[in-house]
């Protein structure tokens, strides 16, 4: 088996991997990025990024470019079927991109990769990580690269091979490799969970036409649906549903760019979701005209115990998970990528102290538990409404902030604990 060496090792290239690699970059350390997909992914179901999450962007050279591709958002409704309970204005914040900027999640990688061209780094795709081991100065870490073979004779189909496999030494392992982390789990850290698991089925569609600017998240007694404007005359819906009907009938997450289906299948899928809007926004008006794509997705609240040991460190959702209204997991996954990469820097060419990550460890789980509600959360005032009284447990998932979280509770009567 060859070996290779690099000061640090990025596992997954989904947005924070890609941002990690970026950012470890920019810092002046020697990168290597492994992904065991083919490619950047085509579609997606995160699609909308925080004000906090534009302004470290912008310190890397891409918000004004991601600007072109997205659609600005400057408020998040809250309603009950048809009655709208409040509304959260990031107009109003002290940011410098007073919005959500919600943009396809492909336009997001394609950015962030390209970007890393320039740095002179190439994402390795089909490369799959495989396990470590944890030396005293360094990992070694082993890759394996795959390939596919065409088997069987009456009824073809392709089969993942492992090419070769391949020693690769280096000073620090960043895990962001999304929720079935594999790092994670060669790590061998557990999790906490702060909830059910929930399943939401999403529709991307073309509107007969044009919706307000904003995200309107309706949460009606028994489930979380969310509408959101996409650039273009395009819109999602995502309907929390009933575990015991959500049949897996929809396209996985697909990394081509085209969903194949028959006209009879779409038709079938565009009144499903005419009617289900109906049933819980009974303001939705602007009709769905042809569905895009659909997928159905899975979330569980939880979060490790621990984001890693020693020399290998987790981002993003290969650490926590929650559900997907205000897209609180990749966006925290940014922050946390910028001040892992920050401590990897200190400790790599500053010789600074490895007790860098217990903080960040630290630092993050508490922000976590609060975010997830397990200590603190949102909590009501006197003159707070009884709707948002009574749901304030569901809201917390639901405002897209992670630093400024509190100051948008706040302007609905909560105070974020």
């Amino acid at each position: 088996m060859r070996e290779e060496r690099t000061e640090v090792l990025v596992v997954g290239a989904g947005p924070v991997g890609l941002a990690s690699a970026l950012l470890l970059a920019e810092a002046g350390l020697e990168v290597s990025l492994i992904d065991r997909e083919e490619r950047t992914t085509a579609r997606s179901y995160a699609c909308a990024l925080h004000p906090s999450t534009l302004e470290l962007l912008d310190r890397l050279g891409l918000a004004t470019l991601l600007l072109e591709h997205g659609r600005r958002v400057p408020t998040v409704a809250l309603y009950d079927g048809e009655e709208r309970r409040a509304e959260v204005r990031l107009s109003a914040l002290s940011q410098k991109f007073p919005f959500l900027l919600i943009l396809p999640q492909s336009a997001l990688e394609t950015a962030l990769e390209q970007r890393l061209r320039k740095a002179g780094i190439i994402v390795n795709w089909n490369h799959r990580f495989a396990g470590f081991q944890d030396e005293t100065a360094e990992v070694a870490a082993i890759i394996e690269e795959l390939g596919g073979t065409s088997t069987g004779y009456i009824v073809p189909h392709w089969e993942t091979i492992v090419k070769r496999r391949t020693t690769l030494r280096a000073q620090f392992i960043v895990g962001a490799d999304g929720r079935h982390s594999m790092v994670r789990q060669r790590l061998g850290l557990d999790s906490e969970r702060a909830g059910g698991t929930e399943s939401f089925a999403a529709y991307e569609f073309e509107a007969e036409k044009a919706g307000e600017d904003e995200v309107r998240i309706v949460l009606d007694n028994a489930s979380t649906n969310v509408l959101w404007p996409l650039p273009g005359n395009k819109y999602r819906w995502t309907f929390q549903m009933a575990e015991a009907g959500a049949a897996a009938v929809f396209p996985e997450k697909e990394r081509r760019a085209a969903r194949l289906a028959s006209p009879v299948v779409d038709e079938k899928i565009r009144q499903y979701v005419q009617k289900i809007a109906g049933e819980r926004a009974p303001w939705f008006s602007m009709g769905v005209k042809e569905i895009t794509w659909c997928t159905r997705v899975v979330f569980e609240h939880e979060l490790v115990r621990q984001f890693g040991r020693n020399r290998c460190w987790l981002a993003g959702d290969a650490a926590h998970q929650t559900g997907p209204a205000g897209v609180q997991s990749m966006n925290a996954g940014f922050l946390e990528a910028e001040a892992l990469a920050e401590s990897v820097r200190k400790v790599v060419r500053e010789n600074g102290s490895m007790q860098l990550f217990e903080a960040y460890n630290r630092q993050w789980r508490e922000q976590w538990r609060r975010l997830l509600g397990l200590a603190g959360g949102l909590k009501g005032r006197a003159q707070t409404s009884e709707w948002i009284r009574g749901r304030a447990g569901r809201i917390l998932p639901c405002l897209p902030g992670v630093r400024d979280l509190g100051e948008m509770a706040r302007q609905i009567g909560l105070e974020f604990e």
